[in-house]
């Protein structure tokens, strides 16, 4: 039968179990779909572009309607989604300051994200006069340009993406702490108690603790 101090302990342990929304495994793989959505989504087509024949002559009247894909409409999306998965990855072993410089930098990449997309959704001819020029070699040229459904998906995941980005710190408190600095001063009054034999020392100075 459980004595009261472990009583107490277990019942401590149950009210820091981290609840689902704030599991480490959860909330990074929610980033890192998020962010990989956003970068599969530059890889389709945002634009369907049909140039005026009449700016482009004969040569650029026979081409077929021309497709912009978003790595090419908005060519920092695809940069900023890396960011954005690569600190989410990262925010799986970093420490609690760490923690909040990694969560700055997935919010500025999805604002980002959203602006670059939003622009495209703004004035998708201006967005697509680069593809145009490349494919006819006329800058300017005016044409009717029809947007598909995948710049709105990347603003639409990169809102989601800024707002699992700040779930980070207050699910960090029910993460297991990984290095010496997070760890409360509680922990290392406990571990200095009682008498320390040689595989003691040998574990403390594994953690950092100089048992001397």
């Amino acid at each position: 039968m459980p004595n009261a101090g472990q009583a107490a302990g277990q019942a401590a342990a149950a009210a820091k179990a981290a609840p689902a929304w704030a599991r480490k495994s959860s909330l990074v793989l929610l980033i890192a779909v998020l962010a990989l959505a956003v970068f599969g989504a530059t890889t389709q087509t945002w634009m369907s572009v049909t140039v005026n024949p009449d700016q482009v002559g004969q040569a650029g009247a026979a081409q077929e309607a021309l497709e912009v894909q978003g790595s090419k409409a908005a060519t920092a999306v695809t940069a900023l989604a890396l960011v954005a998965l690569a600190g989410g990855l990262a925010a799986a072993i970093a420490g609690r300051i760490a923690r909040w410089i990694i969560t700055a930098i997935i919010v500025l990449a999805s604002a980002g994200i959203v602006a670059a997309a939003a622009t495209v959704l703004a004035d998708p001819l201006a967005a697509a006069q680069g593809s145009i020029a490349a494919a006819t070699g006329v800058t300017g040229a005016q044409a009717q340009v029809a947007v598909t459904a995948f710049p709105t998906l990347a603003v639409v995941a990169g809102c989601l993406l800024a707002l699992a980005a700040l779930l980070i710190i207050p699910a960090g408190r029910y993460w297991k702490t990984r290095t010496k600095y997070d760890a409360p001063t509680a922990a290392g009054s406990t571990a200095t108690a009682g008498p320390v034999d040689e595989i003691d020392s040998w574990d403390r100075l594994s953690r950092g603790d100089d048992p001397t």
